[in-house]
């Protein structure tokens, strides 16, 4: 049964339906356009549960020729076969049920989306099928072809749709990650023509088994794995993104459309984590034991770098993005520790960071629509009119800062954990972004819900044309609207309250990582 490629590909069946619908039935595509997200919804958690049960995962793999590059007069023997190839492990689970999860509920907060709903949509489900892909993908060839999907798919989504600035935005974002994909592109080129395989078990075989690197057809030097790393590294830095490369994602951030946020936010920075674990520790665990100093170096970076700006932001799309930069920065530190706690804890992280940054935004999106502007010092006193909307706001806001019982404690807890372990002089250094992150969120939220009257500060500082009377009209969250926030809400406290829920499909993976690094 292809399993997998109907999970990754069944959002096809809605960009098709959608081909045949008019461009004014507004509502006709914002109902298929969510409806074709459901189906791999369904799927990914079928296969979460089933995996739950005891299931074996790799009875899900497929795999068949796609190109045979033998056919050409200089090839011989069997190498170079590219092939068709998807499998999960639960790493990769953890994200397919993440992308699944946050696709469905950008969908629905999509609904605020007014202008040019089909072409919209048309590129959010294929951005859904690169997501997918990527997690789902057994060989570097087609990890990077949905890769390429998802940087094609944010550069219209961000260009068309985004705010004052979406072209310098997307573009923006098309130049960073390009520079990645390229690199990433010659990383993935050099391995396939040094081993003949691009498939991640296959690899992983004969990068660590004495005996399988006699099949290579051109061996590795210890300094050409470390060259690999590195190139692997950097690409995947951009991507997350590390401090310096970072300034793409506050343009992407501030400038794209709420709900496109909440994916990217949620799901596309976990690429970068996905594969600096997934290949990194799990293809090069020797050589990466060497970089581990210097990430957990840029992981300190990033949480006080990312803190520091967001505590001087008066923008909440901008104090989020900074948010970002911050948090991902503790995924670095959890694969900088380099021990199990840290392994765990920067997945864990990811996780975490994924579902609050897209409650986040979510939120984000009612207020510019509501009131027309998230600068905050244009707004306060919110609780009064939208006391459900300022509940949320304030869960989304201790949830990043790391409140026990919530999912940010868990992944940030146990990445220090394991950095406190092996680098305790740099951890408590880090630490002290921990408390700035408290200061930064809970300023920007208690501004916005109880702080001065949102007239009185309209009032003081010379409002836009309409912009009292949309502070006047400003209602509570409706059905649709605290839908996704709910379900948000709910995860973010399940994950928080039973981190067994992700430990348990990490288990295996995590093992075996530990086993390579010789731990």
């Amino acid at each position: 049964m292809m399993f997998l490629s109907l999970l990754v590909f069944s959002p096809l069946l809605g960009i098709v339906l959608l081909m045949f619908v008019r461009k004014t039935d507004a509502r006709m595509i914002q109902w298929l356009g969510t409806a074709a997200t459901v189906p791999p919804l369904i799927l990914a958690l079928f296969a979460f549960i089933q995996s739950g049960r005891g299931f074996r995962l790799e009875r899900l793999d497929e795999a068949q020729d796609w190109v045979r590059l033998t056919d050409l007069p200089f090839l011989t023997d069997a190498a170079y076969v590219i092939r068709y190839e998807l499998g999960i492990d639960g790493l990769s689970l953890v994200f397919i049920v993440l992308t699944a999860v946050l696709a469905t509920l950008a969908a629905l907060a999509s609904m605020l989306v007014k202008t040019e709903k089909k072409g919209y949509f048309l590129w959010l489900l294929a951005l859904e099928i690169g997501m997918l892909g990527v997690f789902a993908a057994a060989n570097f060839v087609w990890f990077f072809l949905f890769l390429e999907v998802t940087l094609v798919a944010m550069f219209f989504l961000v260009g068309k749709w985004g705010g004052f600035e979406r072209e310098r935005a997307a573009y923006s974002y098309l130049l960073y990650n390009g520079l990645g994909s390229a690199l990433l592109l010659v990383v993935i080129a050099v391995l396939i023509a040094r081993t003949g395989t691009a498939n991640f078990a296959l690899l992983h075989e004969m990068l660590h088994n004495p005996v399988a690197q006699g099949q290579w057809i051109a061996p590795l030097t210890g300094e050409g794995r470390r060259w690999l790393l590195g190139g692997l590294l950097l690409a995947f830095a951009v991507k997350l993104p590390a401090v310096p490369l970072h300034r793409w994602l506050i343009r992407v951030h501030v400038e794209a459309p709420p709900p496109v946020v909440m994916l990217h936010a949620g799901v596309l920075l976990k690429i970068a984590a996905y594969g600096m674990i997934r290949f990194g520790v799990g293809l090069f665990p020797d050589e990466f034991r060497a970089f581990a100093g210097a990430i957990a170096v840029f992981g300190v970076i990033n949480v006080l770098y990312g803190a520091l700006l967001a505590l001087r932001q008066r923008e909440l799309k901008r104090v989020l993005a900074y948010s970002s930069v911050s948090h991902m920065g503790v995924v670095l530190i959890g694969l900088g520790a380099l021990n199990e706690a840290g392994i765990q804890g920067a997945v864990f992280q990811s996780v975490a960071h994924g579902l609050i940054s897209a409650l986040s935004f979510s939120l984000v999106g009612v207020l510019a629509h509501r009131i027309g502007t998230t600068d905050i010092n244009r707004l306060g006193g919110l609780a009064k009119a939208m006391p459900l909307f300022s509940g949320y706001l304030l869960t989304a806001a201790l949830a990043l800062l790391g409140l026990p019982g919530l999912a940010g404690f868990v992944g940030e807890f146990t990445s220090f954990l394991g950095l406190f372990q092996t680098k305790p002089a740099l951890a408590a250094v880090g630490a002290l972004g921990l408390i700035l992150a408290a200061a930064y969120s809970l300023k920007a939220v208690l501004d916005i819900t109880f702080g001065r009257d949102r007239k009185e500060a309209v009032m003081g500082s010379r409002p836009a044309a309409g912009e009292i009377e949309a502070h006047r009209a400003a209602v509570d969250l409706r059905g649709k609207e605290a839908a996704p926030a709910f379900i948000l809400v709910a995860l973010i406290v399940a994950v928080g309250v039973y981190p067994q829920l992700l430990a348990a499909p990490l288990a295996a993976v995590v093992e075996t990582m530990m086993n390579g690094l010789g731990g």
